[in-house]
């Protein structure tokens, strides 16, 4: 029996290099790789460029496009790799909801940090301005969620370690 495609969701606050280790756990596994940026509407970068925190109501829309891209391609048979913010369990439910097996990789670290990877990027809409209020809406991966395979992952390693900690776990969940 084969086993269902597999999503990755390579969440954490802007700042935390969801991009990059998207992009090379993507590469390691040969999964189509997505960024969520990409589902969001124009309103919503508009908002966020203008220092803007996004509710709720902005949210629900662009989370239901990235959970039905993710079943699009469970359907074809593909395993992705997808950076999403996933701040809340709610939205973590809703995403988990997609055709196929859905795990959460949360990268996670010192606030200081983040912010000084915030600064030192350019061309983002997403300001250093609004990393409090989404560190002030990020819940952590529950129990139930790491029990499921979910993990968190210290930014402080490189990204290479935190691809290789992620390909391990995976292969480990794949012995019989």
């Amino acid at each position: 029996m084969q086993n269902p495609p597999t999503h990755l969701v390579v969440m954490g606050v802007s700042g935390t290099g969801k991009s990059t280790v998207a992009a090379a756990l993507s590469g390691q596994l040969g999964w189509a790789c997505a960024e969520a940026d990409e589902f969001h509407p124009q309103a919503n970068i508009e908002k966020m460029s203008r220092g803007i925190p996004l509710q709720d109501g902005d949210r629900w829309p662009w989370l239901q496009e990235i959970q039905d891209w993710m079943s699009t391609q469970a359907a074809a048979g593909k395993s992705t790799v997808l950076t999403c913010s996933a701040l809340k369990q709610t939205y973590r439910r809703l995403l988990s909801a997609a055709r196929g097996r859905v795990l959460f990789m949360h990268l996670d670290g010192d606030a200081r940090l983040i912010g000084e990877r915030m600064q030192g990027r350019a061309g983002h809409f997403m300001p250093p301005a609004l990393l409090p209020s989404q560190l002030a809406t990020l819940e952590p991966l529950s129990e139930a969620e790491l029990a499921a395979g979910s993990m968190r992952l210290d930014i402080s390693r490189t990204p290479d370690e935190l691809v290789q900690a992620v390909v391990a776990a995976l292969t480990a969940s794949a012995q019989p």
